[in-house]
C-alpha cells in the first residue's frame, strides 16, 4: 500500500470506468466519503495510465472491462510504475481467474458490481484506516502491527492471541456493542462476568481487529482511564 504522504492530507482517488454514468456515480461515492477526494475520472485503460502518471493518485478505482485494454493490464502497468498506486478493483467480472489475477497483481480489494454505496464506503474507510496506520509507523514494525495492517486492508481480523477464545471474545464484543457507549475494562468485566484483566485483553484485541477503539478519559490527576467503544 502506498504510504508516507502524511495522514492529514485527503486521499486522492482516480476513478476508471468505461460507463460515463457509472464513473460519475462512483466519483460521487468517493466525494461523500470523509477524507477522500476525486483526483480524476477517465474511461479507458490508456487514459488511466496517463492520468495516474500526471495526477499521482493514492488509490485507483479500476474497472476490468475497458474499451481499449483489460483492466488487469492497467493494473500491472500501474503497479510496476516508478510511483505505484494502490488499486481497488470494481467490476462485473466474477470469475475466479480474474479475481486471482487481481489479487496476484496487487489489488488491495475487489468489489463486484452491482453493489451498494455502503459497500464501497466501507472499503474506502478500511483503506483510509490502513493508510493512516502506515503513516504512523517508523522504519520498522512488529508482527502484531503487521497483522493489524493486513487485517484492516482485507477486512479480516487478526488471529486471537493464545489464551483467548472465540466464544468469550464474542461475549465481550456483544457487551460493548449493546452498551451504546464506552466501557472501561472493569465495567466490561462486570457485564460479562470476567476478570478485569481478561476483559481488558479482549477489549485490546477488539481494538487490534478494528472493531473497537480506545478512548482515554483524562481525570483531574493521575493516568487517564482507558475506555473502549464499539466501532464494528
Amino acid at each position: 500500500m502506498s504510504g508516507g504522504r502524511g495522514p492529514a492530507r485527503e486521499i486522492r482517488v482516480l476513478v476508471v470506468d468505461d460507463d460515463f454514468m457509472v464513473a460519475r456515480i462512483h466519483a460521487g461515492y468517493v466525494t461523500r466519503t470523509p477524507g477522500f477526494t476525486v483526483a480524476g475520472v477517465v474511461h479507458t485503460g490508456q487514459a488511466a495510465i496517463t492520468s495516474a502518471a500526471e495526477c499521482g493518485p493514492d488509490l485507483v478505482l479500476l474497472d476490468i472491462y475497458l474499451p481499449d485494454m483489460s483492466g488487469l493490464d492497467v493494473l500491472g502497468t500501474l503497479r510496476s510504475a516508478s510511483h505505484p498506486v494502490d488499486i481497488l478493483v470494481i467490476t462485473a467480472a466474477r470469475d475466479v481467474t480474474t479475481v486471482r489475477a487481481a489479487m496476484r497483481g496487487g489489488a488491495v480489494n475487489y468489489l463486484i458490481k452491482p453493489f451498494t454505496a455502503r459497500a464501497l464506503t466501507e472499503r474506502l474507510e478500511r483503506y483510509a484506516e490502513t493508510h493512516r496506520r502506515l503513516a504512523g509507523l517508523g522504519d520498522e514494525t512488529r508482527q502484531e502491527e503487521v497483522d493489524r495492517l493486513f487485517g484492516a486492508v482485507r477486512g479480516v481480523p487478526p488471529p486471537l492471541p493464545k489464551g483467548l477464545s472465540v466464544t468469550t471474545c464474542a461475549l465481550v464484543a456483544s457487551a460493548l456493542r449493546k452498551s451504546g457507549t464506552d466501557l472501561s475494562a472493569a465495567e466490561a468485566a462486570t457485564v460479562t462476568g470476567l476478570s478485569r484483566v481478561s476483559a481488558r485483553r479482549y477489549l485490546e484485541y477488539l481494538c487490534t481487529a478494528g472493531q473497537a477503539e480506545l478512548r482515554p478519559r483524562y481525570g483531574t490527576a493521575g493516568r487517564p482511564e482507558h475506555r473502549y467503544r464499539w466501532t464494528g
